[in-house]
């Protein structure tokens, strides 16, 4: 059905929603990574620890109001459109909205009044107080954002919120930069607090851009609501008991990760004190695997972090129509695109630990905490991956029970082996990796059990395996060569991870860790065939 507001055309599959989603995700971390530097020369150390202060806060209180429900409006929004239950659908995006509304208003309160103890009672720092009051009125306006994004991606038309992420950001940096030079003559408080404001022009901007969206279609959607004759629409009330009953296993699994943050601040950093080094050195190790190391490894999994959100409505549409196979078949897909995108990422970060970090960081000693964490990529993209499989055909606790067992892990091998002086901070490293791994094999298990999901481990894991393998080895090489060609060690490290990721795509190919019809989902993959084809790779 083109052109309608509920049905977007079927070949616009959720592999390519999650990939306009992956691709919006990617340009937002590069601005979210980049403002930062500038930033700090701007408000100087003092200016970011305040900004620091308010922005931790406001992730964990956004958590509660925005990390379960969007994705438990997707979910019902796409049951019921397949079912072609128009008004019941657009009935959960308006108890949606004012559920996500009365929460935002509420969190931003809880914030804006808490402020000042916040600041003196907590923080033990007055000038606290300005950048966590600018920041809480950007938890009312992302919530509505929430809404309006589940809405979307609960009709698979996953545009709306790749635009309005881009245009949240950039409103966000802009502003930042902006406010704070304005306000850095009042004192470096009111520069932090400029800076904090950042997120409120940011959220507000990226809900315009849906809104008017929303207002541009709202004519298909009203059509389609007057044509559907069905009757048992929900009550606002088993709308709004639905939405939390799927919601709140969510947004627990959600709050696992910042508060683990703030749990390995404390562990990890008193563990490397008890081993015998120095807060400074500590704090330094500390700041090398978190704040170098880990946003490196999160870089690659904006793909499976997109896959998961784009799963969860598409798994949804495939259980009420009750068809095993096609659960089956797009978990599968979602599972070996984990594997893909994951393993090459890996595996580079292993081999070029030390010279990625020496770019990015000028830092070599960053890369001994890379060089574990790597490994890490692979699991957490399949973590992400099956819980959106798993939230998508209903089980939503499983992975959330999985992660905090992952979790108990990590901490005990964090507070065991970081003791250990001649292992220190790499113990904290490894134990990201195992906290990762676990989660990851338990949430595959249940993946199996539940959708009958028969695993090819040759086509899934042996030839990209193989493919990832080459792609080290010949970047190792390669970058070895570059320097003793003369060319400097920053240049030598760009040019060899764009040769890996050439010798890694004709791999996979030649191969067969990908095939035709894998090529077919993604944009543009009819031309690319044509081309292979050219050459002889498919044939028939």
């Amino acid at each position: 059905m083109k052109g309608g507001f509920f049905l977007t055309e079927k070949k616009n599959s959720f592999l390519k929603g999650a990939l306009i989603l992956a691709a919006a995700g990617f340009i937002v971390k590069v601005l979210g990574a980049m403002y930062r530097i500038p930033l700090a020369r701007l408000i100087k150390d003092e200016g970011m620890g305040l900004y620091q202060m308010a922005y931790p806060i406001y992730l964990i209180l956004l958590s509660i109001s925005t990390a379960g429900l969007p994705t438990a409006i997707s979910k019902m929004v796409s049951e019921d459109v397949v079912l072609g239950r128009f008004k019941n659908a657009y009935r959960i995006f308006r108890a949606s909205m004012v559920v996500l509304a009365g929460v935002g208003i509420c969190l931003t309160l809880v914030l804006a009044f808490g402020a000042e103890w916040l600041a003196v009672e907590v923080y033990k720092n007055p000038k606290a107080f300005y950048p966590i009051i600018s920041i809480a009125p950007a938890i009312f306006f992302v919530s509505i954002m929430s809404c309006f994004r589940g809405f979307f991606q609960g009709l698979q038309d996953m545009t709306p919120s790749a635009i309005s992420q881009i245009v949240e950001q950039i409103g966000r940096v802009v502003a930042v930069f902006i406010l704070a030079d304005l306000l850095l003559p009042y004192g470096v408080e009111y520069a932090a607090a400029g800076a904090a404001f950042g997120p409120v022009v940011g959220a507000v901007a990226g809900l315009t851009v849906l809104i008017m969206v929303y207002y541009n279609r709202k004519r298909s959607l009203i059509k389609k609501v007057h044509l559907d004759e069905g009757g048992n629409l929900e009550s606002f009330a088993h709308i709004i008991n639905r939405l939390f009953w799927f919601a709140v296993p969510i947004t627990l699994g959600g709050l696992i990760s910042p508060i683990m943050s703030m749990a390995d601040a404390a562990i990890v950093s008193s563990r490397l004190q008890d081993a015998g080094f120095s807060v400074k050195r500590a704090t330094e190790l500390f700041g090398q695997l978190t704040g170098m190391a880990v946003p490196l490894i999160n870089l690659p999994v904006v793909v499976t972090t997109a896959l998961s959100a784009s799963l969860v409505p598409a798994i949804s549409e495939a259980v009420v129509l009750k068809n095993r196979s096609m659960v089956a078949e797009r978990a599968e897909t979602g599972m070996r695109m984990s594997i893909i995108f994951g393993l090459p990422s890996a595996v580079g970060m292993y081999v070029l630990a030390k010279p990625i970090t020496m770019l990015l960081y000028n830092n070599v000693e960053a890369g001994l905490s890379l060089e574990i964490l790597s490994w890490g990529v692979i699991f957490l993209a399949l973590t992400q991956t099956t819980t959106g499989i798993l939230q998508g055909i209903g089980k939503t606790m499983i992975p959330v029970k999985n992660m905090l067992i992952g979790a108990a892990i990590k901490i005990s091998i964090n507070y065991f082996l970081t003791g250990i002086p001649s292992i220190n901070i790499k113990g904290a490293a490894l134990g990201t990796v195992v906290g990762y791994l676990v989660p990851s094999i338990l949430n595959y298990t249940a993946v199996v059990s539940w959708t009958g999901l028969g695993i090819d481990l040759n086509y899934m894991v042996f030839k990209p395996a193989f493919a990832a393998g080459l792609m080290g080895v010949g970047v190792y090489l390669a970058h070895g060569k570059f320097m003793d060609f003369g060319i400097t060690q920053n240049k030598a490290t760009i040019l060899a991870i764009a040769l890996g990721a050439a010798i890694y795509a004709v791999a996979l190919i030649v191969f067969g860790g990908i095939k035709k019809k894998d090529l077919e989902l993604l944009p543009g993959g009819q031309r690319l065939i044509m081309l292979l084809s050219k050459f002889g790779v498919f044939r028939g």
